[in-house]
């Protein structure tokens, strides 16, 4: 899939793809990320769902989903470059995604923010119900731990 508004491409093909740039943003820019190997970001995009936002060739968005596209999807890793927020390019990449084929029909979607609650509460996302059911494992600053 693919579209184009107002100078910006907003796909999902793979091979347009910039992992350097994704990796640069991830492991330089984001919180969530800080210090992830360039190999790690590449395994992660082949295994998954992912979008990119392109501007004259330039990579300057990107998300993933992580997903059986049967019953589930986890949303990760968005971003759009620093220079382009203000343009409502979130706000259209999510429309883009929420309803790409391989996503629909599926039991749970589900993310992690700490700051864009507002944009993705209006593509129906919420806080967890029954929180206490939901488990998992962290490992906080595992791509850093060596150079602390």
């Amino acid at each position: 899939m693919e579209i184009s508004e107002n100078g910006f491409i907003f796909s999902d093909k793979k091979e347009l793809l910039n992992f350097e740039a994704i990796h640069h943003y991830l492991s330089a820019e984001s919180y969530w990320a800080k210090g992830i190997p360039l190999a790690t970001v590449k395994r992660s995009i082949e295994n998954s769902l992912c979008f990119g936002i392109y501007k004259d060739q330039e990579q300057v968005g990107f998300a993933r989903w992580v997903t059986d596209k049967a019953t589930f999807a986890w949303l990760c890793d968005v971003y759009i470059k620093e220079s382009y927020r203000g343009l409502g390019l979130s706000k259209k990449l999510m429309s883009f995604m929420i309803f790409h084929p391989d996503l629909q029909g599926l039991r749970r979607y589900q993310l992690a923010t700490l700051d864009a609650h507002g944009l993705y509460a209006q593509f129906g996302f919420s806080p967890i119900q029954n929180p206490e059911n939901q488990m998992g494992i962290v490992i906080p600053n595992i791509y850093t731990q060596d150079s602390e």
